[in-house]
C-alpha cells in the first residue's frame, strides 16, 4: 500500500499567550471622541444588570418604585467608582465591576428572614431589610480583602493551570445561559431582531469603514439598541400590548419600568443613606458564601479580560490586588446600601471582543459616565428603562465570546491525553448539572437542597453550587492536582503559565499590569 502523501503542508497554530487581532490592547487608547463613544456604549451595556436585580429584588423587600429608582442609581454610582478603583490600582484591567446575581441566594434568605418579613409597614420593612443586608455585605467583604491582600487568593492561584481554567472561564459565559435567549424569548418580537441586528452589524458588515474606523463593528451594540429602542416603542405606542397579559406587557412595553417618573432631577448616593446597618451572624456567614463565589467568578473573568485586552495572563500578585481591591468595592457596596455585591461584569468582558477594543481608557471613561448619570437620575432613568429582551439578545453574543475565551485555553494543554479529556469533559458537564439541579429544585420546592434549620449553612450551599464556575473550579482543581499531577505539568500547560506566576517573571507584566502615580510606594507588586 502506497503510503499517503498530503498535496499541501500541514499548518500548525502556535499557542499564544496574547490574543491577537486587536485594534487596540490594555494600554493602547483609541482617538478621545472614539473613547468617549464606546465608553458610553459600556455604560448602556452595564445598565441591564444594574436594573435587573433591584427590579427583582426591591418588591420583594416592600420598596416602592421611589426605593427602586434610588437602589438602580447607588448601584450604578458604586458600579462607577469600583470600576476606576479596580482600573486604576486593581488589576488595571478593563473591567467594569459591577452587580452579581451571586448574592441574590442570601439577600432573598435575608428577606425571608421571619425577623423582617413579618413587619406590616412596607416602607419600614424595605429600609430595615436593607440594613440588613448592608450589614452582611460589610462584614462578609472581609473574607476577600484578607485573601487578597494578604496574597493567600494569589497562592491558591498557582494551583490553577490552562487545563483546570478552561471549564472555570468558559462557565463563567456558559453558567448564564439562562439570562440570555430564555430572556429573549419573554418579547420575541423586540429580542430577536436585536439578537439578529447585532450579529449582521458586528460580524457581516464590520468591513464598512468611515474614515478608517469599522464603525458598524465598534458600535455594533449602540445602533441595534437604537432601533429596536425605536421599534419597541412604536410598537408601544401603537398599542400592540394594550391587552397582552401583564408578564408580556412588563417585558416588552418602554412605558412598564416606572423609572423616568420616579426619578429625581439630581440626587447624590452617599454611605448610610438607608441609616445605620445593622448586623446579624446567620445573615453575615450565609453572605459569606456569596463573596466566596463572586471571588471565584471574578477570577474567571479577569483572565478572560486580559486575554481580549490582549494583555499576559495576570500574574498571582495582581490578581491577589485585584481580589482585594473587589472585597473593598464590597465593603463601599455595604455602605452605601446598593442592595447586592460586586463582581466583574462578564457582559462587558465579552464586549471587549466584539470591539476589539481591549482599552483600559475606555472603561475607565464609562466609570465616569456612570458616576454622572447616576447623580442625573432622570436622564439616567431614560436610558435604564430599554426593556431586558433587548439586553438578553446581546448577552447571547457577548457571554458566547467569554466562554469560547475559555475554551481558547486548551491550545495550552494536550488534548490527546485521556487524563485531560477526562477533567475538562467531568468539569464541564458537573459545572451544568450540579446549578441546574439546584435551579430546578428551588423553583420547584420554593427553597433549596439544602433547608436545615441553620439558615446560613443552607445558604452556603445553596449558593456555592448554584454557580457554575465554583463547581467547576472545585472539581477541576481537585482533579488536576490529585490525577497523575506529579508527571502531567506540560500535558496540563503549567510551563505556559510559569512566567505569571510572580510579578517579575515576565517583562509585560509591568507593561500591562503596573501602578501609575508612583502608587508602588504604597502597593506593592510582590
Amino acid at each position: 500500500m502506497a503510503e499517503f502523501k498530503p498535496e499541501e503542508p500541514m499548518h500548525f497554530h502556535r499557542p499564544m499567550d496574547q490574543l491577537q487581532g486587536l485594534e487596540y490592547c490594555i494600554d493602547s487608547n483609541p482617538s478621545w471622541w472614539e473613547a468617549i463613544a464606546l465608553g458610553f456604549q459600556h455604560y448602556v451595556l452595564s445598565l441591564g444588570t444594574t436594573v435587573m436585580i433591584p427590579t427583582m429584588l426591591v418588591p420583594l423587600m416592600g420598596g416602592s418604585d421611589d426605593d427602586k429608582v434610588r437602589v438602580v442609581q447607588t448601584l450604578l454610582f458604586v458600579t462607577g467608582v469600583n470600576t476606576l478603583l479596580q482600573t486604576l490600582i486593581g488589576t488595571r484591567l478593563p473591567t467594569v465591576i459591577g452587580g452579581s446575581f451571586a448574592f441574590v441566594v442570601p439577600i432573598v434568605s435575608i428577606i425571608n428572614d421571619s425577623s423582617l418579613a413579618n413587619i406590616a409597614d412596607d416602607h419600614q420593612r424595605f429600609r430595615k431589610t436593607m440594613r440588613a443586608i448592608q450589614g452582611a455585605l460589610i462584614v462578609s467583604s472581609s473574607i476577600q480583602i484578607i485573601l487578597g491582600f494578604s496574597q493567600l487568593w494569589g497562592i491558591c492561584s498557582r494551583f490553577f493551570s490552562p487545563l483546570g481554567m478552561v471549564p472555570v472561564v468558559a462557565l463563567v459565559g456558559f453558567g448564564l445561559f439562562d439570562r440570555g435567549f430564555p430572556v429573549v424569548g419573554r418579547c420575541v418580537e423586540i429580542g430577536l431582531p436585536m439578537l439578529i441586528l447585532f450579529v449582521a452589524l458586528s460580524q457581516y458588515f464590520k468591513w464598512i469603514y468611515t474614515r478608517h474606523i469599522p464603525v458598524l463593528e465598534r458600535f455594533a451594540l449602540l445602533i441595534s439598541i437604537a432601533f429596536i429602542w425605536v421599534y419597541a416603542h412604536i410598537l408601544t405606542a401603537g398599542g400592540a400590548y394594550k391587552n397582552r397579559p401583564l408578564h408580556t406587557q412588563i417585558n416588552c412595553r418602554t412605558d412598564r419600568a416606572n423609572l423616568i417618573s420616579s426619578a429625581p432631577w439630581i440626587k447624590i448616593p452617599y454611605p448610610l443613606q438607608w441609616g445605620p446597618p445593622t448586623f446579624d451572624a446567620g445573615h453575615c456567614f450565609g453572605m459569606m458564601a456569596a463573596v466566596v463565589v463572586s471571588m471565584v467568578e471574578s477570577t474567571g473573568a479577569f483572565k478572560a479580560a486580559a486575554r481580549l485586552a490582549s494583555a499576559t495572563p495576570p500574574p498571582a500578585p495582581v490578581l491577589s490586588r485585584g481580589i482585594g481591591f473587589q472585597g473593598l468595592s464590597i465593603l463601599l457596596d455595604g455602605l452605601c446600601g446598593s442592595l447586592t455585591g460586586s463582581s466583574v461584569s462578564v457582559e462587558n468582558v465579552g464586549l471587549l471582543g466584539s470591539t476589539r477594543v481591549g482599552s483600559r481608557r475606555v472603561i475607565q471613561i464609562s466609570a465616569v459616565f456612570m458616576i454622572f448619570f447616576s447623580i442625573l437620575g432622570k436622564f439616567g432613568a431614560l436610558f435604564a428603562s430599554i426593556p431586558f429582551p433587548i439586553f438578553a439578545a446581546v448577552y447571547c453574543i457577548l457571554f458566547g465570546i467569554v466562554a469560547a475565551v475559555g475554551l481558547s485555553y486548551l491550545q495550552f494543554t494536550n488534548m490527546n491525553s485521556m487524563r485531560n479529556l477526562f477533567i475538562v469533559g467531568v468539569s464541564l458537564f458537573l459545572g451544568l448539572s450540579i446549578p441546574e439541579y439546584f435551579d430546578r429544585y428551588t423553583i420547584g420546592a420554593q427553597h433549596g437542597p439544602a433547608h436545615t434549620k441553620a439558615g446560613w449553612f443552607n445558604d452556603w450551599i445553596n449558593t456555592t453550587f448554584a454557580s457554575p464556575p465554583t463547581v467547576a473550579l472545585i472539581v477541576a482543581v481537585i482533579l488536576d492536582n490529585s490525577l497523575e499531577f506529579r508527571d502531567a505539568g506540560r500535558d496540563r500547560g503549567m510551563h505556559w503559565w510559569a512566567p505569571f506566576r510572580t510579578y517579575r517573571g515576565d517583562s509585560r507584566n509591568e507593561e500591562f499590569y503596573g501602578l501609575p502615580f508612583y502608587m508602588r510606594r504604597f502597593i506593592p507588586s510582590f
